[in-house]
């Protein structure tokens, strides 16, 4: 028997997931623009954004374009970014355990960067369920698809530089950097990328820079931490 979210439980999710919907908002408009630029209509890009939802990858996408990145490596370099969502599901599976299969994959399939880190708070403070959680991610995927949808409609109107749209997703993550702990191991993780995107922008691969450049510091930071541990 299908039992319908309550009216309290869908409030308590609309607002856990406010904030990445207004943050969504600031960025997806940007992203539409992108994809627009590179001449995807509207359904189209909702679909991509109902479909594949990833912030990164879906940055990524116009920009390898404009930058004249083969197809066999946007798709590779996609691909290797989005295995970090496999992770994210993964972390979820204890809380998972009882849960609907069903509504077990729904979550998963629509877990992000933000609305992991808002239903991990929420399950590690405790009272929250995986149907709440699904209908945060719901909620921002929503926000996310239609905000690119506007981007496509009125980005051009607007007349916002592409140079600045391409930004957005970087400006994104510079916030998420801040909100991390300050450790050695972020900050080697943090120089060895940068370091990695310089050298290969230097190199002539501005395509793959930001994906080399973060699985580099990903690896100096875990070669560090075992290191130090030892």
């Amino acid at each position: 028997m299908q039992v319908m979210p309550s009216r309290e439980h869908i409030q308590q999710s609309l607002s856990a997931a406010l904030p990445i919907m207004l943050g969504y908002v600031a960025i997806g408009i940007p992203c539409g623009i992108l994809c627009s630029s590179i001449g995807l209509d509207a359904l189209q890009v909702f679909l991509l954004s109902a479909l594949f939802y990833s912030g990164a990858g879906q940055f990524m996408i116009p920009n390898m374009w404009i930058a004249g990145a083969p197809i066999s490596a946007i798709v590779a370099s996609v691909s290797l970014v989005n295995t970090r969502q496999m992770l994210y599901s993964a972390s979820f599976a204890k809380a998972c355990e009882g849960a609907r299969k069903r509504v077990s994959f729904l979550f998963a399939a629509t877990v992000t960067d933000e609305s992991y880190g808002v239903n991990m708070a929420k399950f590690e403070e405790g009272g929250w369920s995986v149907g709440r959680a699904t209908m945060v991610n719901l909620f921002s995927q929503t926000s996310w698809a239609l905000s690119n949808v506007l981007g496509v409609l009125v980005g051009n109107a607007i007349g916002i530089p592409l140079a600045i749209a391409s930004f957005a997703m970087t400006s994104i993550f510079i916030c998420l950097l801040c909100t991390q702990k300050i450790t050695a191991a972020n900050g080697v993780a943090v120089g060895v990328a940068m370091i990695g995107v310089f050298l290969c922008k230097a190199a002539g691969f501005s395509g793959p820079a930001i994906l080399i450049g973060a699985v580099a510091g990903v690896v100096a930071a875990m070669v560090f931490s075992g290191a130090r541990a030892r």
